[in-house]
């Protein structure tokens, strides 16, 4: 093995050579990468998929919709004649906006919720994104500097946390309790933020059956949450994928229904369609439409043309309204069970919410429990959940856990929360005879929200 010429730099050496020299199997390229990278982790969820896809393990964990649901056969038929009838146009590059004929597709989709030409809503203003996850990531573009601060609820989404600490902006998580984000704690977070010297450039929220929370902001606090913004001049950057899945009648309005300057909508056709197409859009203020084109532009050239055609053809050809009410009755089936299991067989102290439509419920555990370290034990006892931590930007959440209803069925979900309730109970009685140092790691926190209790945490922590 040949060594280096004296005088030549560590830098100098190949990645081979380097590790030969230091005697470590690290990853041997840290000194180039970008600054941006130091804040980039892997999601906990897709540290689950692993495990949690084994057939032996109820998931309780991911978030996927149930495709299964849709009429197939219908569907394959319809991507057979976009093929065959389109494809020369259908298989081709598109666009950066996105086609006029899916932007008018999804006015209409808008347009149910309240989202219309009062509100805005012109196919002029629509940008076509590969699903909500690339809506987030160009906004995150476009408005963030490293050190800017992203107000958010606490919990969140966790994929919206990884495109933030990737754009090197700092998440101060407002509190919620069960009638969405306290509007007090907003204007006490924007305060602090303030008198830090610091900017916050928007609020982002999920206000309708909230991810991971479940739960829905209220008539009152939309109008105040709004106001409050408007106010400090903050923009208001609103993630809505589950609106169309209510089991409880309507869903309040959404934000852009009430107001078109400021606020960025964001949705997707991953929960009402089909994940794999990966297509979302952007409403945005007329004049920041044309630079989410450039961005997207530099960014993935074009969504999908042959995606985008079948998502127009689906929303053009086929039943899919009715298509939503088959899911929202299914999961409010599934819902049901999992809250009747949870009533039935959890052990006492255990608090959940009580969603009115999307996908999750989300958990407190009593006792100082610490569901990320209860999590190996649960996947010996074949149940996957996602601990709390990851819908946190400051590691708080221990004592939660998300649980997802829209993927098993009925039974199987029951089953899942009688595996899950054994292993909590198990914990509490390792807790009972050994003390905290059983169940929680020295050091942990506790997280800024439970189901019913408001805030409970200090104030955001801008050190």
């Amino acid at each position: 093995m040949s060594m280096p010429q004296e005088g030549q730099s560590a830098s100098s050496r190949t990645p081979a050579a380097a590790r030969a020299a230091t005697g470590t199997t690290l990853d041997d390229y840290t000194d180039r990468y970008a600054r941006r990278v130091q804040g980039m982790t892997a999601s906990e969820i897709r540290a689950l998929f692993a495990v949690a896809s084994r057939p032996e393990v109820v998931s309780l964990a991911g978030g996927a919709p149930y495709v299964a649901a849709l009429p197939l056969d219908a569907v394959g038929e319809m991507l057979t004649r976009l093929v065959v009838e389109h494809g020369p146009t259908s298989l081709q590059y598109g666009i950066g906006q996105g086609t006029l004929e899916l932007r008018e597709r999804i006015c209409e989709v808008m347009a149910l919720s309240g989202i219309d030409v009062s509100s805005g809503a012109s196919p002029e203003d629509v940008v076509v994104t590969v699903g909500g996850q690339q809506a987030l990531d160009l906004v995150a573009r476009l408005f963030l500097d490293p050190g800017d601060v992203v107000l958010a609820e606490g919990p969140t989404y966790v994929g919206a946390l990884g495109v933030f600490q990737s754009a090197q902006a700092q998440v101060v998580h407002v509190p919620m309790d069960d009638d969405g984000l306290i509007p007090e704690a907003l204007e006490q977070a924007i305060a602090d933020v303030a008198r830090s010297g610091r900017r916050a450039k928007f609020l982002y929220t999920i206000p309708t059956y909230q991810n991971p929370a479940g739960v829905t902001l209220t008539e009152d606090r939309r109008e105040r949450v709004l106001d409050i913004c408007e106010r400090a001049g903050l923009l208001v950057v609103e993630d809505d994928p589950y609106g169309q899945l209510g089991f409880e009648g309507e869903a309040p309005a959404p934000l852009r229904a009430r107001r078109r300057d400021g606020v960025f909508y964001l949705s997707t056709f991953s929960k009402t369609f089909a994940p794999g197409l990966r297509v979302g859009w952007i409403l945005a203020p007329h004049a920041v439409r044309e630079k989410l084109v450039i961005a997207t532009e530099a960014q993935v050239l074009c969504p999908s043309a042959f995606a985008q055609a079948a998502i127009t053809g689906y929303l053009s050809t086929m039943p899919w309204q009715e298509q939503l009410k088959t899911y929202r009755e299914l999961y409010r089936e599934r819902r049901d069970a999992l809250l009747t299991a949870l009533e039935d067989l959890m052990p006492p102290g255990i608090t959940w919410t009580r969603p009115a439509g999307g996908l999750f419920v989300w958990a407190t555990l009593s006792d100082g429990l610490d569901a990320k370290a209860m999590m190996p034990r649960a996947i010996n006892a074949r149940v996957a959940y996602v601990p709390g931590t990851g819908f946190f930007a400051d590691g708080s959440g221990r004592e939660n856990l998300r649980l997802n209803f829209s993927f098993p069925p009925p039974e199987r979900i029951r089953e899942g929360v009688r595996r899950l309730a054994s292993v909590i109970e198990q914990e509490m009685a390792l807790r009972k005879v050994f003390g905290a140092a059983a169940v929680r790691p020295a050091g942990t926190g506790t997280g800024a929200w439970r189901a019913g209790g408001g805030a409970d945490a200090p104030g955001p922590d801008l050190a």
